[in-house]
């Protein structure tokens, strides 16, 4: 996990008029905390100048609560509601204090803030990421009763709320369900209430995702218009809400995030805290691109476990050969991948079980040892031969996952969520069950699966860490109060990833979940990347892709070369397009090498060795979406850029064809306009484009484009799937 190094701390004693100025390299937001006074929020946009901070007031801007909770004033929603030890409802939040710390990565300010009457504390954090311009926000709300009796039940604890000035207000969120994850949605911000939430209660992105885009300006532009990026940093149960009551009163929209309440009211005993997950936010002039560009350059450098390193290529089994698991087939794999040029074999599930073999998903999940039937060898034998061909092993598991038809079920019944005094309920077909990660004997028993096959094997370099079935009775055997289990789950979860990171530092770990059920920035500080959805077709991977890309970086984006016909769509895609799709991203293969021709075969080989000359500006360079596969212009494009525009890479796909239609100009962007690029296609079928081996300007590129033919040279049923990759080198 990326650590937080705090360096010093102030204490800011004018607290008459205690106006905070929290700023990075391009934005600000300001707040009043007047000494005894609720801490109002004055501004949040781009960075302020002294002559403008001073007259924000006669701006005419409406100053609002910070932190909201419910009190007798009544005429704001809440970020915050409690039950006080003796029923009161109500809350008064005042300033008592206001704390600046330095961190390397810019700086943290801490509101404290007391109720006059009741032993509640709370304090309002806000945290800079200066050069990525990243502003977050989170709450610590404390019991300081004096006697033992004196509870407080929080009802909502949100991490943050943000008052955004009515006007032309857009918001893009987004959502779906398995194999069709992260659909945009995009629409006016207008009166009334709008919820975007997740009560899985394991995964939390399959049917809606914890990131908004907000824009200011009318409907979200890419490269241009103000635009407020938000995304709650948590791995269990959300609400995001935006708000906006009557035009006469509110002249701010009123947007809130946080833990998501329902059934999860939480009781603070005396002495007790209760610490908010994080909310990030980031503002652009740039549009929507500005801001992801922001929230990717945070994420490599502040979030994913080993951010801002290149992944390894990789075979992953389970379209190829799905549980059908057995050593020869296994070897077989190995040495494909190695002789295409990969550099890592994944074995994925249906490699373990004994009184209960894994040959479906019915059974065995919890019983982690080796199935001697299908690996006399062992996983051992596995990474050896792996060792032998020179390339790297790795390994599927489900550790927080059991089935009734299993030896850890028949041995732990009591482990299982579940509503207590109710009838079993399962779910994925029937038989799996979530284990209780509030349990601390099911925490060690967790980790110890991980640790177990690292200690049996320490060559593995690779988990793919699975979780596939939500909650669907809450109740936990080992709980006294059955509303604290979903959020008790999740502090178990990271308990034992920290554990799991502090032993094992150096081992990738993929976060998949059914697919793309945990692709947020509450579970990637333990993890490199996630698997973006179980739908491989490189069509709809366009689109998926591309909408993921709003908040994260290609780096955590698996993206794997499928089989054709697709697995789960069945539609007969051409090689060439598969790949470059999934060069856009975090390359992989997820087939049967032994399916594909020996022409399959090299031409692949070939892609990855082009694959490795640009996944660094791939993976970690900035990112430029150009043309939108939702814009009904029949292509899609996109461009990655260094830092420093010597290299870039672009990405040319056809997604539908019309005899005699006509594609725009391929417009670049990103790039240097005074240099002049050198292009260079990759994994090229037949003729490459005429533009290949020429120089041009990055003036040229970016406002004149190329002319590239909606044309597929592999011809056949497939011309309308043309896709290009097209390297550039500065000269």
């Amino acid at each position: 996990m990326k650590r937080i190094l705090l360096m010093t701390t102030v204490l800011l004693c004018n607290l008459a008029a205690a106006q905070t100025i929290i700023s990075t390299k391009n934005t600000s937001l300001v707040i009043d905390a007047a000494q005894g006074k609720e801490p109002l929020f004055l501004y949040y946009g781009a960075r302020l100048e002294d002559g403008d901070l001073s007259s924000l007031r006669a701006a005419g801007f409406q100053e609002l609560p910070v932190y909201p909770a419910l009190n007798t004033n009544g005429a704001h929603p809440e970020a915050l509601c409690v039950r006080m030890p003796d029923g009161n409802l109500t809350t008064d939040l005042r300033t008592s204090s206001i704390e600046e710390s330095t961190w390397e990565g810019g700086k943290i300010y801490s509101i404290s803030c007391k109720d006059p009457v009741y032993p509640l504390e709370v304090k309002i954090y806000y945290k800079t990421y200066e050069a990525e311009d990243i502003i977050s926000t989170w709450t610590e709300i404390r019991n300081a009763a004096k006697k033992k009796k004196d509870e407080i039940v929080l009802t909502r604890f949100d991490s943050g709320s943000l008052p955004i000035r009515r006007g032309d207000v857009w918001v893009m969120s987004f959502g779906g369900g398995w194999a069709d994850e992260t659909e945009a949605f995009c629409q006016p911000l207008g009166l009334g209430v709008r919820s975007v939430y997740n009560r899985d209660g394991v995964r939390n992105s399959h049917k809606a995702h914890s990131e908004v885009m907000i824009s200011l300006d009318g409907k979200p532009r890419e490269d241009s218009g103000r635009v407020i990026g938000a995304a709650l940093c948590y791995s269990g149960n959300y609400e995001l809400r935006f708000e906006t009551g009557d035009t006469r009163r509110m002249s701010m929209h009123r947007f809130y995030a946080g833990i998501d309440p329902t059934h999860s009211a939480y009781t603070l005993a005396k002495g007790e805290s209760f610490t908010t997950p994080e909310l990030a936010l980031s503002w652009s002039s740039e549009g929507l691109g500005g801001v992801s560009r922001n929230f990717h350059r945070w994420g490599r450098k502040w979030k994913l476990t080993h951010g801002g390193q290149v992944n390894d290529i990789l075979l992953n089994s389970w379209e190829g050969v799905y549980f059908d698991i057995n050593e020869e087939g296994m070897h077989s794999m190995i040495r494909d991948i190695a002789d295409m040029g990969g550099e890592l074999f994944v074995m994925d599930d249906g490699w373990f079980g004994d009184k209960y073999p894994r040959l479906n998903d019915h059974t065995s999940l919890g019983d982690w040892v080796v199935d001697r039937n299908k690996l006399p060898h062992g996983i051992e034998g596995l990474a050896e031969e792996a060792r032998r061909n020179g390339i790297k092993f790795g390994i599927w598991i489900e550790p927080e996952m059991t089935n009734v038809g299993s030896e850890l079920f028949e041995k732990h019944p009591d482990w299982v969520i579940n509503a207590p005094k109710r009838e079993l309920v399962t779910g994925r077909g029937g038989g799996q069950l979530v284990l209780d990660l509030s349990n601390p004997a099911v925490q060690d028993y967790v980790f110890g699966v991980f640790d177990g096959i690292m200690t049996a094997c320490p060559e593995i370099a690779y988990v793919k860490w699975d979780a596939n079935m939500q909650i669907y009775s809450q109740g936990s055997g080992y709980l006294k109060n059955q509303e604290h289990l979903y959020i008790e789950y999740h502090r178990g979860l990271a308990k034992v990833l920290d554990r799991i990171r502090a032993k094992y530092p150096n081992v990738s770990i993929q976060a998949c979940a059914g697919g793309g059920g945990r692709v947020n920035w509450g579970i990637l500080p333990w993890f490199d990347e996630f698997w973006t959805s179980d739908n491989t077709d490189a069509l709809q991977r366009t689109y998926i892709q591309w909408n993921t890309s709003y908040f994260f970086p290609a780096e955590a984006m698996a993206a794997h070369i499928g089989a054709s016909p697709n697995h789960t769509t069945g539609r007969e895609i051409p090689l060439k397009f598969r790949i470059d799709v999934a060069m856009s991203a975090r390359l992989g293969l997820e087939l049967q090498p032994s399916a594909m021709t020996e022409d399959e075969k090299a031409h692949c080989k070939a892609a990855i060795s082009d694959y490795k000359k640009i996944r660094d500006v791939v993976q970690l360079g900035d990112l430029y979406r150009i043309v939108s596969p939702l814009d009904g212009k029949g292509i899609c494009t996109k461009l990655y850029a260094t830092p420093e525009k010597d290299r870039a890479v672009f990405f040319w796909y056809s997604t539908e064809y019309f005899q005699g239609k006509q594609v725009p100009a391929a417009l670049f962007a990103g790039l240097d306009p005074e240099r002049r690029y050198r292009i260079t296609e990759l994994d090229v079928f037949g003729k490459p484009l005429s533009c290949d081996g020429k120089t041009f300007s990055g003036r040229f590129l970016m406002e004149t484009g190329l002319n590239i033919p909606a044309k597929n040279y592999q011809g056949g049923p497939h011309r309308d799937y043309a896709s290009h990759v097209l390297y550039l080198t500065a000269e």
